[in-house]
């Protein structure tokens, strides 16, 4: 991949950012969107739109990365043996995906939990497995599953815990039209199946630190 992959630099405020794109997959890409445009009646050749193609191709590129993600090596480079029993919470970790159903953004949080059994995580491991499974075409419900599956083979915990909120642009800009609704998914291994294991990781999600 090395040899058609491009890197953009863009300084802004002393911060680096830096890009990186297939360059062929962006013109593969790219190559589609003039006459989708054109068939939406627009002029894919006006000023505005010009350039439009590629930001697409690159926009797409970003947003489904997690396929190039390996998320159970994500976790095996920072697995340490440690002798804590106790449930171990990251709550409100930001969720950004994209709905394979309309290619339409879905958004929210994710509240994951694990009881280690002999070995911890590097906290933030635990994002990075989200960002891994939520950067592709998904259903909501198949990521929920995909990160506890990733956690429980990977770390071999005594049990984990994953709940998502996320909001959907395919039900708010289309469809039912509904700005305020919010789809809730959840899914539990081990110890958390258990009622009173699950409620108190639900009451720490839930409660403030305020």
């Amino acid at each position: 991949m090395s040899d058609i992959t491009s890197f953009e630099h863009e300084e802004q405020d002393g911060y680096m950012k830096i890009d990186q794109y297939n360059e062929k997959q962006v013109e593969e890409i790219a190559a589609h969107y003039p006459a989708i445009l054109k068939a939406l009646g627009e002029n894919p050749g006006r000023e505005g739109l010009a350039k439009t193609p590629e930001r697409v191709a690159k926009a797409l590129q970003f947003l489904t990365h997690g396929y190039d993600i390996d998320a159970a090596k994500v976790l095996r480079s920072a697995m340490f043996e440690e002798d804590y029993s106790q449930m171990v919470v990251v709550k409100d970790i930001e969720v950004y995906s994209m709905c394979e159903h309309h290619m339409l953004p879905f958004f929210g949080k994710a509240h994951i939990a694990y009881i280690p059994n002999g070995h911890i995580v590097g906290l933030s491991k635990i994002p990075r497995v989200v960002d891994a499974f939520a950067r592709r075409l998904q259903v909501q419900e198949r990521l929920t599953n995909e990160i506890r599956d990733c956690i429980q083979d990977t770390l071999k915990p005594a049990g984990v815990a994953v709940v998502i909120e996320c909001k959907h642009m395919c039900m708010a800009m289309r469809g039912v039209q509904k700005q305020n609704s919010v789809t809730t998914t959840s899914a539990f291994t081990g110890a958390f199946q258990n009622d009173v294991t699950r409620s108190e990781f639900i009451r720490l999600i839930t409660a403030s630190l305020d």
